[in-house]
């Protein structure tokens, strides 16, 4: 399932919402299929979500949703999926910034 929209929302270094509008009711939650970042309260993790700020904050994307290790595509009311911006993965982008890895 694939879907599209701009990055309005980053919460974490894995986490954001894609939304067409400005209305939150409508945006989709999506954690990174591609990327592992540091929980917000550890070590590293106000910088990963800076850097995941720098690279889709505003920015629109297209995400294609997978499943996670547990099968499911849907996970803590969160759609697993990969986005990319300009084409490019976003863990890809995160990483040539080398972004801190390392989460749950």
């Amino acid at each position: 399932q694939q879907f599209s929209g701009t990055v309005r929302y980053v919460g974490d270094g894995d986490g954001l919402c894609v939304g067409r509008s400005g209305d939150p009711d409508t945006w989709i939650e999506v954690r990174l299929a591609d990327f592992d970042a540091p929980e917000l309260n550890a070590r590293e993790g106000r910088r990963s979500k800076a850097l995941l700020e720098q690279v889709a904050m505003g920015q629109p994307v297209t995400c294609e949703a997978q499943r996670g290790r547990s099968g499911r595509v849907i996970v803590y009311d969160r759609v697993i999926a990969v986005c990319r911006v300009r084409g490019r993965p976003i863990g890809d982008l995160l990483r040539a910034l080398r972004a801190p890895e390392g989460g749950n």
